[in-house]
């Protein structure tokens, strides 16, 4: 039988097919798997053919009922155009539901105990069911040889079995094909009715079904032949769906999520099953694929699909788009700004934009004196989309139709490389399959491109770049552009070669430049069958301060040999895998969550790496994957920093240079506003002014207003935060005493400033601040922005007051020179300790702590009302805008605002601090501010979920713990904002998923000055594993339900202790330490 599989695995064809001629006995020694669940119709049975025609004679009869009573016009119930996508797989009446839906027909739902004869969604559901039995009476059963053939071997090798169907006459079927007593649980559309289980897609009556076997469903099996029930495998985190194809319809079970198509089950067989739990499987959580091209979804695959080392990244735009409305491709260099004004309106704004630098991908062919290669014209009959994120390779199969009948294959592989910052590699194949003829391939490189991401900057100059020279020398072509304000050079070059069924062939190219582009055609003879490829050689330079004097000089001669793509690959391989051994957080029991930790370590590393510690630059909000935020850097940093701080220090230190060479501007700006001081701003880009835009685009309203978010100043104490942080995780004193604290001192000093007595109450005020919130930006009604005594700022001013007394004790004898730098005495330093500890905190009677001064006094909104009239309300402040209305009337958030306090800090040290300041505390008081907070908050930052889900944990409540973590985990894989992530991945909420991981599950505490460990694993994980550092000593950790694994691979002389659920332990140098927990 042919097998319908995913070119990511190639094993998996012969592992199918070949391994029945091939014992694998080092597998069967193993038996990695415990369980297969099979579906009923279709699957086991021949009666998803019955159904179909019993569903097409109700429907059919119920219609043309429908023409004689209502005049409506009859369209009959066809297999592929009503049954498969509406009714196959799913519970009878909701299957009863969606067609009618599909047709514009509403009815009443009814009772299940409701006659054939009503006219219910009930109604007609049992009238079809009557249809069925009146068949099945009539042709019997038939049932699949091949199947019960598989069941049997299954069951003589002692592997459960079990059956899950949503047909409520599951059991009837069996009986009557003499197969009822093979299986040792059924769940059907009777159980579901039972207990009230969700139908397909939703994974219920699988967990439950494994749930009655006893088995985990990591190590099971499901076997479906619909789109619902391939969903609802893949939904239950099952280690392996089977999809079969009886109806034509392997792409689409591939794409909605079976791992393997096979058109009978024939082609299975317990060895090959195993196969795929020691192989496929593996490889599934090293990967991200898609298969199907969705031009509704493409942007967003890009920056999922994104190559890159740190210093440039490029988005997974196909090598034959340019910029349209469904692909974007884009290359973007860390810290690579220009700045340009635009009209809006009648005034005249500036922002400064990361770059779209020179495209180096574009590839394509064309057959003969054709057309070139257009997706929008051609008939895929195969595709697939891969990246794997162990190499950093981008590969794609695509198998196409063209006008004339003629099938090519194209695959093409691409690379950043991870071993040198400056270098790309592509491979592009061509393959005609039905045909013989001349492909001509055209290469090249575009820079005459503008910024086009970002849907809603479009009416802002977007031109950044400017041509410099462009050029081609054999096999060679170049292209330099300049930023027409910034004044940076950007060079790109490209050596090519051709190859002919693997042989590099001598051809002379057809050139062709342009403005800011140069391209080279080759033009090449082939026969049916026989491969065309091109090996494209890339450099990138710019002549940044912290880059090249010359870029063009060094791209070309960085090209001048072409090593070809496997050399490429092969070293950027090796270094990955070095950066893998440091950060890979390895999870056990749920392949899916490992996939989406191992997707966000990759986006960090493409976004930050080893280079990126000679790079004088920080962490944007979007990574290198995109135009969002205009690539500018925020407070993100507090999320993704300490990942780095325990993994890559050199990269961590890079990013607070970036802020500590940024400084003076941080000062100047504090001036500019009347204070003392660094004041850094909320956004950043080149050389750290506010790079904040003064007016905002409300794409609901399509208005501009005010944006008065450059009052975040709590930016600063992020920054602040940061430097407390990387020097307790790393113990880089020297950078502490340089450069930390002087940084640090100066934003203390800000905040003391701006900080202003209210003679009334006897404490010291904070305004003309926002919090985190965002949502909140002025009181009601008020024409200045800005608020006051935002609790959680005026609870960190007092937590780095108190820091910097403990800086100035570590830095020793440099504490003087520090000071003096700064022009600090002993009187500032008394008057900062006396104002820090009368801060004003505003807290209810019931212990909650409002969010600022003034909140308790807003109006609480109707959050389902909203919910019903509107669906996604993550965006409640456009909304509210959009109807005349405003957040700041509202007792709304868009992230967490005043419970960031306890994420930063934790319970114990903002108990402290509250106290400290002369506030009484509740025992609960955490619980409850976030049982409040959360219920007035839309999430409309994926960073909110983050916050919250940790605080949960925290707070005892692992449910919502977990519920929370997950929406956060699969938020950009998933794109659940509604098309934000086409603009650029989100990298603090990639890294914060990594930490709760480590943090919250793991139980992994770096506050103290010893490692403390208790763990907190979530029910679906069986175990965590993963490498960090801490002062110096090196150590993996491995905990499990049953104990915690220590190995120090390095400690410093005299050991590093470690407090495991209250025990305290010494380890040192190559020393394992295992503890058990129960």
């Amino acid at each position: 039988m042919r097998i319908n599989s995913s070119t990511d695995y190639p094993y998996l064809c012969t592992g199918f097919v070949n391994i029945k001629h091939a014992h694998n006995q080092q597998t069967m020694r193993k038996r990695l798997f415990d369980a297969v669940i099979f579906d009923l119709d279709g699957v086991i049975t021949k009666t998803a053919l019955v159904h179909s025609s019993a569903w097409k004679k109700m429907f059919d009869d119920y219609l043309k009922e429908r023409e004689a009573k209502k005049g409506e016009t009859y369209r009959e119930f066809t297999h592929s155009g009503d049954y498969l996508p509406f009714v196959d797989g799913k519970p009878r009446y909701k299957g009863v539901q969606d067609f009618l839906a599909s047709r514009g027909i509403d009815l009443p739902f009814g009772d299940p105990s409701d006659t054939h004869e009503m006219e219910t969604i009930c109604g007609l559901g049992n009238r079809k069911d009557y249809a069925f039995n009146e068949i099945l009476k009539r042709d019997g059963v038939g049932v699949y040889e091949s199947t019960v053939r598989l069941i049997g071997e299954l069951k003589s090798a002692e592997i459960r079995v079990g059956v899950a169907s949503s047909s409520k006459n599951c059991a009837p079927v069996l009986e009557a094909a003499g197969l009822l007593h093979l299986f040792e649980t059924r769940v059907d559309g009777v159980v579901s009715a039972e207990l009230k289980l969700k139908g397909k897609p939703e994974p219920d009556i699988f967990t439950i079904a494994a749930d009655n076997l006893g088995v985990s469903y990591g190590r099971t099996v499901i076997v479906e032949d619909a789109v619902s029930g391939v969903q609802a495998g893949q939904k239950g985190d099952f280690g392996l769906v089977i999809g079969v194809a009886r109806e034509e319809n392997a792409v689409e079970l591939r794409r909605n999520g079976a791992d393997v198509v096979v058109e009978d089950l024939e082609a299975v067989t317990i060895d090959s099953i195993n196969d795929w739990f020691l192989h496929g499987l593996e490889d599934d959580k090293w990967s991200v694929s898609y298969h199907a091209y969705e031009p509704v979804k493409e942007r967003t695959r890009e920056a999922l699909l994104a190559v890159g080392n740190g210093y440039f990244g490029t988005r997974g735009a196909m090598e034959e788009t340019t910029s349209n409305q469904v692909n974007n491709p884009g290359t973007y260099i860390a810290g690579l700004y220009n700045r340009l004004s635009s009209k809006v309106g009648d005034r005249m704004i500036e922002n400064e934009d990361f770059v779209n630098v020179p495209n180096w991908l574009p590839v394509t062919f064309r057959i003969n004196d054709g057309e070139w290669f257009d997706f929008k014209r051609a008939e895929f009959l195969d595709f697939n989309k891969h990246l794997d994120f162990r190499t950093g390779v981008f590969s794609r199969r695509i198998v196409v139709k063209d006008a004339d009948g003629k099938v090519s294959e194209i695959v093409s592989k691409r690379i950043a490389s991870m071993a040198d910052p400056h270098i790309a590699s592509l491979q592009y194949q061509v393959t005609p399959l039905n045909y013989n003829g001349t492909i001509t391939i055209r290469t090249g490189i575009d820079g005459d491109i503008i910024n086009s991401n970002v849907e809603r900057y479009k009416q802002l100059n977007q031109q950044h770049l400017r041509p410099v020279t462009e050029g081609i020398g054999g096999d060679t072509l170049w292209v330099s552009i300049e930023t027409v304000q910034s004044a940076i050079k950007v060079a790109e070059a490209a050596n090519h070669t051709v190859f002919v069924d693997g042989k590099p062939l001598s051809l002379t190219g057809r050139q062709f430049t342009g403005r800011s582009s140069a391209f080279l055609e080759y033009e090449v003879g082939v026969d049916q069958g026989i491969p065309v490829m091109l090996d494209k050689y890339v450099a990138i330079f710019t002549s940044r301060h912290d880059d090249v004097n010359d870029p063009l000089a060094e791209a070309k001669a960085a090209v001048s040999v072409n090593p070809g793509f496997d050399h490429v690959m092969a070293k950027s391989s090796k270094a990955w895998q070095e950066l893998w051994e440091k950060i890979d957080v390895v999870i056990e029991g749920s392949r899916i969550d490992q996939k989406l930790l191992r997707l966000h370590l990759y986006h960090l590393m493409v976004s930050a790496s080893p280079h990126n510690a000679r790079i004088d630059a920080s962490f944007t909000a979007r990574g290198l994957h995109g135009e969002a935020y205009r690539g500018h850097i925020f407070w993100d940093e507090l999320f993704i920093l300490p990942f780095f701080n325990m993994h890559l220090p050199e990269t961590a230190r890079a990013t607070l240079m970036y802020r500590y060479n940024r400084l003076p501007k941080a000062r100047e700006y504090a001036a500019q506003h009347g204070y003392k001081g660094a004041m850094f701003p909320w956004q950043s880009g080149s050389d750290g002014r506010e790079e904040t835009q003064v007016v905002h685009l409300n794409p609901l309203s399509g208005e501009w207003g005010d944006d008065y978010s450059s009052l975040q100043r709590h930016v600063s104490l992020a920054i602040a935060y940061n430097v407390w942080e990387y020097y307790h995780t790393t113990g880089d004193l020297e950078f502490l005493k340089n450069y930390g604290a002087e940084m640090f001192l100066d934003i203390c000093r800000f905040w003391m400033d701006k900080a202003q007595l209210n003679p009334v109450t006897g404490r010291y005020s904070i305004a003309g601040v926002m919090g985190p919130d965002e949502f909140h930006e002025q009181y009601h009604g008020s024409t200045e922005g800005g608020l006051s005594d935002n609790a959680y700022t005026n609870i960190m001013v007092v937590w780095a007051v108190d820091k910097a007394f403990e800086i100035l004790a570590l830095a020793g004898d440099q504490a003087d020179a520090v000071k003096t730098r700064l022009g600090l005495d002993d009187q500032e330093l008394a008057e900062w300790k006396r104002i820090s500890r009368k801060l004003n905190i505003v807290i209810s009677p019931e212990g909650i702590i409002s969010q600022y001064d003034g909140y308790f006094g807003l109006k609480e909104l109707d959050w389902n009302h909203y919910r019903q009239k509107y669906g996604n309300i993550y965006r409640l402040d456009r909304i509210l805008k959009a109807e005349g209305k405003s957040a700041d009337e509202f007792k709304v958030a868009k992230q967490a605002d005043t419970l960031m306090a306890f994420y930063n800090l934790d319970e114990s040290e903002v108990r402290l601090i509250l106290e400290e300041l002369g506030y009484n505390v509740r025992p609960d008081y955490l619980k409850e501010n976030l049982d409040y907070y959360l219920a007035r908050t839309s999430h409309g930052s994926t960073l909110s979920r983050v916050v919250h889900a940790l605080l949960a944990n925290m707070s005892g409540d692992r449910k919502l713990s977990w519920e929370l973590y997950q929406d956060a985990l699969s938020s950009d894989y998933n794109d659940i904002q509604g098309g934000t992530t086409a603009e650029g991945i989100h990298l603090g909420v990639m890294a914060g998923t990594i930490l709760i991981a480590i943090y919250a599950y793991a139980g992994l505490n770096l506050r103290g000055e010893r490692i403390r460990i208790n763990p907190n694993l979530p029910e679906a994980w069986n175990s965590i594993a993963f490498n960090f550092l801490f002062q110096g000593n090196s150590l993996r950790i491995k905990v499990n339900e049953e104990a915690v694994e220590i190995f120090a691979a390095r400690t410093k002389p005299g050991g590093v202790e470690v407090e495991i659920k209250g025990m305290v332990y010494s380890l040192s140098g190559e020393q394992e330490l295992k503890v058990n927990l129960k």
